[in-house]
């Protein structure tokens, strides 16, 4: 009889884990759980393209459906589990069902972090993270209608920047100093802040609001200052959390995050966890989790190969991006604890330049606004650990492969 691998949710890490099983010689069946009722399908498009009406979600999914089968890779959509029982391997769904499994993998991702405040029950008030929240923020968006952003991570402007593009006002708070505190040098926080002002974006930071007002429907949001905004929608983006309910009651470790080793093995030696629900072991020694498309899919392919007895240690090498207007921002490293800020090109006036990151002279990250060749130089860069020249990296006039 087959031995039988489940993963639970229908992810990015779920849809490579599924498929590496197979290129790592897993002959036995595969069966993929997820809640929602999609295939797996590409995620950050959903505050962009999707959102200001560009792509449908057939043509954000990870894979075809066709693909799937000829890798005899099962699915079983629109199915919550509701608990895992590991002494007996079997999950049990919020229907009743009970479903055995040889080996597990948890992909369960993250949620967002939910807004508790008067009125955030009310029709109008969306949450952004999968493609049943897009569809009803666009059944509440059209033109000439006024949205109210609640955060101003990459989340927020995104969703703004998407909305402008459908004629829609849009109003941005954020409760610290500037936008992407937690993520970006000033200097970022300030280009994006002149971006979206020239977009047509109002952007309040310092500011919180206390409730949404409404009739059944949202009408107004209520701010610390008690002044009123107007509002059609209201889209809540503060951050998100990952989802270790299920691992937890299951008695697995968990440390912000279901805890892994550098293989994707959890504390039980039959399951193996990858993406944004994960905690792993950094380089530096410390735990880290990271909520990022390669993070998921490259850790899929260790807990993959893990499963099939073969070890792959994984070593994270963030990287991430941004789309806003006519804008890519890419992301490489971790710019937390940098001592040093390099500028490159006019972030005053431009659309188009590097914040350079370092530490101890050595680069440790980077932000790069349509600048393809120094994202790529900047990853070789942080990778080599070596003592980068700031005044190199600030001139314009020297090519990126040069650095």
């Amino acid at each position: 009889m087959n031995e039988v691998c489940v993963i639970v949710g229908a992810s990015h890490a779920a849809a490579q884990l599924a498929t590496s099983l197979r290129a790592e010689g897993w002959d036995g069946d595969i069966l993929v759980i997820g809640d929602e009722p999609s295939l797996p399908y590409h995620r950050p498009p959903l505050s962009k393209a999707v959102l200001a009406g560009e792509k449908t979600l057939d043509q954000i999914l990870i894979r075809p459906a066709a693909f799937y089968e000829k890798q005899n890779i099962q699915f079983k959509l629109g199915t919550k589990i509701s608990a895992i029982d590991l002494d007996n391997k079997h999950l049990t769904t919020s229907a009743g069902e009970t479903i055995e499994f040889n080996k597990l993998a948890l992909c369960t991702g993250s949620s967002p972090r939910k807004l508790n405040i008067e009125g955030s029950h009310l029709a109008g008030v969306h949450y952004l993270r999968t493609a049943q929240d897009i569809e009803s923020i666009q059944k509440s968006a059209s033109a000439g209608k006024k949205a109210v952003i609640v955060g101003g991570g990459y989340i927020g402007l995104e969703a703004a920047a998407a909305l402008r593009k459908l004629n829609i006002e849009a109003t941005v708070l954020e409760a610290m100093d500037r936008v992407l505190q937690r993520v970006t040098a000033p200097e970022v926080s300030a280009f994006y802040s002149r971006i979206h002002g020239e977009e047509g974006v109002t952007i309040n930071t310092n500011t919180i609001i206390k409730a949404i007002e409404g009739n059944e429907k949202v009408q107004s949001v209520i701010l610390d200052d008690k002044s009123r905004l107007e509002a059609d929608l209201v889209i809540i983006g503060v951050g998100i959390e990952p989802n270790t309910e299920l691992a937890s009651a299951a008695g697995l470790a968990i440390d912000n995050g279901v805890l892994v080793d550098e293989f994707a093995q959890t504390s039980h030696p039959d399951v193996v966890a990858a993406g944004d629900c994960t905690s792993f072991p950094a380089p530096s020694g410390q735990r880290m989790r990271l909520e990022s498309v390669p993070n998921a899919m490259e850790q899929a392919k260790t807990a993959a190969a893990s499963l099939c007895g073969n070890k792959k240690p994984y070593v994270a090498n963030p990287w991430f991006w941004s789309d806003q207007y006519d804008m890519k921002l890419q992301i490489a490293g971790l710019s937390r604890g940098y001592d040093q800020i390099v500028l490159r090109g006019d972030d005053e006036e431009g659309r188009s330049f590097v914040a350079w990151y370092l530490k101890d002279d050595k680069l440790i990250a980077a932000d790069c606004v349509n600048r393809m060749k120094e994202f790529m130089a900047a990853k070789k860069l942080i990778q080599s650990g070596s003592v980068v020249d700031p005044a190199r990296l600030s001139d314009d006039s020297i090519d990126p492969k040069e650095l």
